[in-house]
């Protein structure tokens, strides 16, 4: 039986799409494979009503890497939290 039939992807972070893409850019640096999910639609609709008129878009990985992807976004977490 073929191991990839129980990899799924999982979302691990929700935000803007330039938090987004600093998380990926995290992520890829970890080499954790991750797309963003609903980025298309964050540039094409730019004024929403969601704080900020950004449309909230997701990180997305494979089931896989989550514990190590969580990591990766909890650090992240708290050097920005640092940062205030």
């Amino acid at each position: 039986m073929d191991s990839n039939n129980n990899i799924k992807s999982v979302p691990v972070f929700s935000g803007t799409q330039w938090e987004a893409g600093m998380i990926k850019n995290l992520l890829e640096n970890e080499q954790i494979e991750s797309y963003v999910k609903d980025g298309i639609m964050a540039s094409l609709n730019t004024f929403s009503s969601l704080p900020g008129g950004a449309i909230q878009v997701k990180v997305m990985v494979s089931n896989n890497d989550l514990d190590k992807s969580l990591k990766v976004i909890n650090e992240y977490k708290k050097n920005v939290e640092e940062e205030k």
